[in-house]
């Protein structure tokens, strides 16, 4: 029936909610895209995603398609050059084959980010903490595909079990 189907629920916190989208780039390159494969699959109004796009889907109902332009500031953030850093080289001597946009885990004041080597010297490393797409404004293609109430157990763990979510 269509009320099972959620066709009569609407997008709000702690539901769960899957959707398809593409996203690109202000130049109308595709960063990435779920067409094709399994939606992606979140519970709204946890942070699971980013700010700009929560508020939009907020509301929503199945079958709805829409374009989102996010700025940086609800999406990714703008790019913080204090978080550009040279580092000496001999910090990276155990990590062989060490090239330019690989991507490493760094602890940074007690935080573990991901950090993108973006120049290599020959006695420093220059790496980026900034989110690769920080500083960037987002165009989002979203349909939206179902949506449940999230179960107690999803809620506890802040992520949706079993179809099209993580597998413990």
């Amino acid at each position: 029936s269509f009320v099972e189907k959620g066709y009569f629920m609407v997008i709000s916190k702690n539901k769960v909610v899957a959707i398809d989208y593409t996203l690109k780039n202000t130049e109308g390159e595709i960063i990435d895209s779920s067409v094709g494969q399994e939606p992606l699959v979140y519970i709204q109004g946890i942070g699971n995603l980013i700010p700009g796009l929560e508020e939009i889907l907020e509301g929503k109902s199945v079958g709805d398609t829409f374009n989102a332009v996010i700025p940086p500031e609800k999406a990714y953030g703008n790019f913080d050059e204090n978080l550009v850093q040279l580092i000496p080289s001999k910090h990276f001597a155990q990590i062989p084959n060490l090239e330019i946009g690989m991507q490493l885990q760094a602890n940074m004041g007690g935080e573990v980010r991901i950090v993108t080597v973006t120049s290599i010297e020959e006695n420093e490393v220059q790496i980026d903490a900034n989110h690769p797409l920080s500083g960037e404004t987002l165009n989002f293609d979203v349909t939206v595909k179902s949506i449940r109430d999230a179960s107690q157990e999803e809620l506890d763990h802040g992520h949706v079990h079993g179809e099209g979510g993580h597998h413990h």
